[in-house]
């Protein structure tokens, strides 16, 4: 399991200005969406900032000494609340449309970043852990999807309330307009500082997220070993390493961030009591009862004014960790994928199996070579064993021949065709896979040996498994061949090899791969994999990876394999005679029980 990549060193965006562009392409394409909520929040804003300025109207009757028509006051109340109910439905309109956005844009990101994995080379996940991968796809889209939902009608809502409020005002009472206006510029050198310096903080706390979900998916994966080794407590403390990293950067974030209401509110609550005392004076001054409706009236702009002032606030947080998580996605989305092979169509009309290596040399870094000038070929029908110590170079070779990896230098060849020429998804399909590995995923077992060849019929499938010695187990198990497989299911490790032989024999793929895996299971269950294996590689030309040496005796030829190099080739019996490496490999297998 690849280890999470180090989540402190990104202290600022690396593409802020990038990523941005990019969030706002996927918005393009709900533009219409977009257009309409913006209009019913602003709508909505012009009807609010009004409202105000017509109870103030309404007062000011109220309090007239020359009496009042209550059909006047009435009228008033009548349009300000038809007023408030337009605004409350527009509102409603436009919170629902911004769903839609929201999660057509997240919807869109996810399908994004399931196809990239998909195109990503195997080496991307050699050095980033799925954890990281898996924290971009729900923690960092969630919280892109939330901010579009939430946030963007709002960033135009109270822009719209910040300009519109101020106008109302300076229509009423100029003296305590410049009174309200004075937190305006408080306001913005706080969200200023705030933002410039909190930004960091953001981009830690996505960063130490994706490991925190690195590690746990990690050590959930190898429960077994944890426990086995009894290394509970380590595991915790790693954990709660990194938790604390996380935590540190989060309480920062928040913190710095949670600093700007509290200060819009002091100037608010200023605001009001400058308010209170001018306007009063005012009122004193010019003995005008009907200043009162205007105090009031300034009191509830304030407070209007208050809340956009304060939501900006919250928004520049809200934004500066949502532009984080957007620059976790689009770098993922920007990773280096595999060359597009769709123009290559060249296939093989009738696939006969022989398979060349011819100076092959690779390593997985430039200055790390593991294969050196390796030259090797496979008859049709062969069945070829590799062996080595670890680290020899086995599954390298596999990785190469099913182009997971590319050869640095030199080419494999398939019946005489370069593998270089065909097609990435082509060449895979030439061969049947049995690992060591016993990948089953969630669903039926049908559903499972169809995965290689969706199209195989019921008889096809019960053949296979007869031939692979796991008919009985399957009648004997509740539905048969309709049980459901999951991690609830008590299926032995045995058994789940014999299901994935039988998947490749379904497959019917001309040649096969195998990484042989009988070292865990009894002496029964290994002749019957042994069993099912032989039957399986019949005809078939086949690269065993050995494990148990007594297993390969009936190999046809047997690559001896030391630090990327071929170092023996030959049948059994043919390389126990030389007495070299194989020879002493076997030898120590046999007295030892050491398996490669």
């Amino acid at each position: 399991m690849s280890r999470p990549m180090h989540a402190g060193n990104g202290d600022r965006a690396k593409d802020f200005k990038g990523s941005l562009k990019m969030l706002l392409k996927r918005l393009g394409e709900y533009k219409i969406q977009v257009i309409f909520s913006i209009i019913f929040a602003v709508l909505a804003a012009v009807l609010n900032i009004f409202g105000p300025r017509l109870l103030n109207d309404m007062m000011a009757l109220l309090l007239s000494t020359t009496g009042f028509e209550m059909s006047e006051v009435t009228k008033y109340g009548i349009i300000i609340l038809c007023m408030y109910l337009i605004a409350a439905v527009l509102g409603y309109l436009q919170g629902f449309l911004m769903s839609k956005v929201s999660v057509g844009v997240s919807k869109r990101l996810r399908t994004e970043i399931s196809q990239k994995i998909n195109k990503l080379p195997l080496k991307y996940f050699d050095k980033n852990s799925y954890g990281d991968v898996l924290s971009r796809v729900t923690n960092d889209v969630d919280t892109v999807g939330s901010t579009l939902e939430r946030t963007l009608s709002s960033l135009f809502t109270s822009s719209v309330t910040i300009i519109g409020i101020p106008v109302m005002m300076f229509t009423i009472n100029w003296q305590l307009s410049f009174i309200s206006l004075l937190q305006i510029p408080l306001a913005l050198v706080v969200v200023f500082l705030v933002v410039k310096f909190n930004q960091k903080y953001f981009i830690r706390q996505q960063n130490y997220l994706g490991e925190v979900n690195g590690y746990i998916e990690e050590n959930f994966s190898s429960h077994n070993v944890v426990k086995a080794f009894n290394g509970e407590g380590r595991a915790q403390n790693t954990f709660d390493g990194i938790n604390n990293r996380l935590r540190t950067a989060s309480r920062k974030a928040q913190f710095f961030s949670g600093l700007m209401m509290p200060i819009v509110n002091f100037t608010s609550n200023l605001i009001y009591f400058l308010i209170c005392i001018v306007g009063a004076y005012i009122a004193i001054k010019n003995n005008d009862p009907t200043f009162l409706a205007t105090i009031s009236t300034f009191m509830i702009y304030s407070k209007q004014f208050n809340q956009p002032l304060s939501q900006i606030g919250s928004i520049s947080g809200t934004l500066q960790q949502t532009m984080a998580a957007a620059e976790r996605v689009f770098e993922f989305l920007n990773e280096e994928e595999q060359a597009d092979e769709s123009n290559k169509t060249l296939t093989i009309e009738n696939v006969k199996g022989k398979v060349e290596f011819r100076h092959v040399n690779f390593g997985y870094t430039p200055d790390k070579q593991i294969i050196y000038d390796f030259n090797f070929v496979a008859h049709p029908g062969e069945k070829i064993a590799i062996v080595g110590q670890t680290g020899a170079g086995k599954t390298t070779m596999v990785n190469l021949l099913m182009r997971f990896y590319d050869v640095t230098d030199g080419e494999i060849l398939i019946d005489d065709v370069p593998i270089n020429d065909m097609n990435r998804s082509y060449v895979r399909s030439l061969f049947g896979m049995v690992l060591q590995d016993t990948w089953l995923f969630e669903g039926t077992i049908k559903e499972n040996l169809r995965f290689g060849r969706p199209d195989a019929t019921d008889e096809e499938i019960v053949e296979a498994c007869k031939m692979a010695n796991v008919d009985h187990f399957i009648r004997t198990e509740p539905n048969g061949y309709d049980m459901v497989l999951s991690e609830e299911t008590s299926i032995s490790a045995g058994q789940k090899q014999l299901l994935t032989i039988a998947r490749a024999m379904v497959q019917n793929a001309p040649m096969l791969i195998l990484d042989e895996a009988t070292s865990s299971v009894d002496t029964r269950t290994e002749i019957l994999i042994q069993t099912a294996m032989d039957r399986l590689t019949k005809g078939r030309t086949s690269f065993v990876i050995a494990h148990r040496l007594s297993t390969i005796k009936n190999s046809d030829k047997i690559i001896v394999m030391k630090d990327g190099n071929i170092v023996e080739v030959g049948s059994h019996d043919e390389l126990l005679e030389k007495g070299g490496v194989y020879s002493e490999l076997y030898k120590s297998q046999f007295e030892s029980g050491e398996d490669f």
